[in-house]
């Protein structure tokens, strides 16, 4: 398997499963974020797009519908095998081979954490049917480990917008919309994925000098944005045309270049934090938690309001809570008890 180093990154021209089972070692990735082959004929999508395909590379790979069952569970395991424990994975994917995804992904140890829905413009024109104008995106940890999730990366948990909604929690709802990038007169792949996606990604599950994989290159998109916001890549191309046009293209990708780009979110540190807790504070959390419970708020919303309410942090309002022996066993009450929530 040919392989090219650029900038302390290393890069594979050929088949990511065999490759990844030669290449990358057991539990050393901390990111994956990968857009799998389509296995709908993805090499006469042009049939459905109004583009000049001139300024597409060719050499896109398709996978036979028959064979993405299988296909799709010995990449995934091996996904498995190099995330770290507690390390991230995003599966891009349409809802034509959604069912063998998941059905891979319930076949290991790995856990879904969301179900994300990306609206983009301009979807597949339908005469007959609905457009369809979303792909899934699908968001897993694997276990054993302390998951990065960097809450704050992008808006402080108090900044507003105009009509008093938190920034933070609009941007982290599950539904993305994200329009797809045109780049007419420009060399490019099939289909890639926008910078824009890429970077809420990598921002919200990742560190600088973390190592971010794709192991279905494509466009080297996700090697472009990680290498900009100055983290480790490396991945997998099995066409040899693709691999060419784009490992070139790597060559001029500055090393946090995207950093500059990114919007400074505004965070309070909480007003609280440090102090010993009174028994008064101690009676208000456990008052207010049962409170927002039973208001029909789950276990997660009604840590982050006490947060804002009480100036403390959401590790300090759980471990107090466990700490009272206050649970939430079902998510839905919470009261003093023998088990922790």
């Amino acid at each position: 398997m040919r392989s090219e180093g650029v900038g302390g990154n290393i890069y594979f021209n050929g088949d990511c499963i065999a490759g990844a089972r030669e290449h990358i070692p057991d539990d050393s990735v901390d990111l994956i974020i990968t857009d799998p082959p389509y296995g709908i004929n993805g090499d006469k999508l042009h049939k459905h797009y109004n583009r000049n395909e001139a300024f597409v590379v060719e050499g896109y790979v398709e996978v036979p519908a028959s064979e993405y069952g299988e296909f799709s569970l010995n990449w995934i395991k091996e996904a498995e095998r190099i995330l770290k424990p507690g390390g991230s994975l995003y599966i891009v994917s349409g809802y034509t081979n959604l069912y063998h995804i998941l059905h891979a992904l319930r076949q290991t140890e790995l856990e879904e954490i969301n179900h994300i829905i990306w609206k983009y413009n301009f979807g597949v024109y339908t005469r007959r049917k609905y457009v369809s104008s979303h792909y899934h995106i699908l968001f897993y940890g694997k276990p054993g480990g302390e998951r990065t999730f960097e809450l704050e990366s992008r808006f402080g948990l108090t900044e507003k917008d105009s009509a008093d909604g938190s920034l933070n929690y609009q941007d982290r709802e599950d539904v993305w919309i994200i329009n797809r990038e045109y780049k007419p007169g420009r060399v490019k792949n099939k289909n890639e994925l926008p910078t824009e996606l890429l970077i809420k990604m990598i921002q919200y599950s990742s560190r600088e000098g973390d190592l971010v994989c794709d192991l279905f290159l494509g466009g080297f998109s996700t090697a472009k944005v990680a290498v900009g916001l100055n983290r480790q890549a490396t991945g997998f191309e099995i066409s040899p045309s693709i691999f060419d046009a784009k490992i070139e293209e790597m060559r001029n990708v500055l090393p946090g270049h995207l950093l500059s780009t990114l919007r400074s979110p505004e965070i309070e540190e909480p007003v609280n934090q440090g102090r010993s807790w009174t028994g008064e504070d101690m009676a208000t959390l456990v008052l207010r938690f049962n409170q927002l419970i039973e208001s029909g708020k789950t276990k997660k919303m009604a840590i982050e309001l006490l947060g804002e309410e009480l100036g403390r942090g959401r590790w300090a309002i759980e471990k107090m809570l466990r700490k009272l022996g206050v649970r939430s066993n079902d998510g839905r009450r919470g009261r003093p008890g023998k088990n922790s929530i």
